[in-house]
């Protein structure tokens, strides 16, 4: 069986920015087992996979990688250029994952470009709930849930704080129970370098923390909005807990900081940068509804086959 495959950069306009993902519309739905596989033979942070709401039959065959587009043949009525509301699961390399933005971005990218979806909006039924996609120019807009982070006693987790920024000053220590991410903010007297300096043992931040209450760790810092492009804060994002040991630019993070920056900054549109080795920018948008529009580009790559 072959499966065509895309691969697509998301929160970026430039190939080789931003954060690869694998996505791969099917007719039917796959084997647990399959999709999982797929996903490890890929190795990006994760693999998206998109299925007609009507895909009842389980196969096992196929899959795709992280901001990787699979996609099947399909015959010119096929309902993925014409259907608006889609099933959609992302898989790390070793797990099934709850919620993610740039697999989902990447997702919505292949079905309006190379799906030719003629809807105005897309809707994907997730583990994390309904979440709607439209474009806006050359971006695309994604409704996700805002996760508020709340404030927790920097103490109960100094072996991971220490594993992650070492002796660097920290101002907060918050904690989303939700999405189990906890976010740590620097002293504002850090400067940019400081977090892009971080050196980060994934083995060692892994063995901080056997709780289970964190699945990943965000690392943060307040921006320079007076200064070109203007950024309102930047962060980094690590987790080894689901077998990514730094994520390039990571959506599902940006639910817990749009959350918690909106109220420090006082603002509801804000401008952030993922300070990772390839970098990528996120406009996000704080709704009074328990919502955040997180707005990002995507770049298609890759364009191939897999033979399964």
């Amino acid at each position: 069986m072959e499966i065509s495959i895309f691969t697509v950069d998301a929160f970026t306009n430039l190939p080789f920015k931003g954060n690869p993902a694998a996505v791969c519309p099917l007719m039917h739905e796959l084997t647990d087992d399959l999709y999982q596989k797929i996903a490890a033979e890929m190795s990006l942070s994760e693999t998206a996979f998109i299925t007609r709401i009507n895909s009842s039959d389980t196969f096992t065959t196929g899959q795709a990688i992280n901001v990787t587009a699979f996609i099947t043949r399909i015959n010119p009525s096929d309902s993925f250029a014409t259907g608006s509301r889609f099933h959609l699961r992302w898989f790390s390399p070793i797990t099934e994952v709850n919620l993610c933005g740039h697999a989902t971005l990447a997702s919505a990218s292949v079905l309006f470009k190379h799906m030719k979806n003629e809807n105005p909006v897309v809707v994907f039924e997730t583990r994390g709930g309904d979440l709607a996609v439209s474009q806006r120019g050359d971006s695309y807009i994604m409704d996700f849930p805002l996760n508020p982070p709340m404030k927790q006693d920097p103490n109960e987790f100094s072996d991971t704080i220490k594993a992650i920024v070492g002796n660097n000053p920290v101002q907060d220590v918050c904690l989303n129970t939700n999405t189990k991410k906890l976010m740590i903010r620097l002293d504002d007297s850090c400067e940019r370098s400081v977090l892009t300096g971080l050196k980060v043992d994934p083995a060692v931040l892994e063995s901080s923390e056997k709780s289970g209450r964190v699945r990943g760790v965000i690392v943060t810092a307040k921006g320079s909005p007076d200064c070109q492009p203007g950024y309102d804060f930047y962060s980094r994002y690590f987790a080894p807990w689901v077998g990514i040991p730094e994520d390039p630019v990571t959506g599902s993070a940006h639910t817990v900081l749009g959350s918690y920056w909106s109220k420090e900054l006082g603002k509801k549109k804000m401008l952030a940068y993922q300070c990772s080795s390839r970098g990528g920018d996120l406009e996000l948008e704080a709704r009074d509804d328990g919502r955040i529009n997180i707005i990002g580009q995507a770049v298609t790559v890759l364009q191939g086959n897999l033979t399964l």
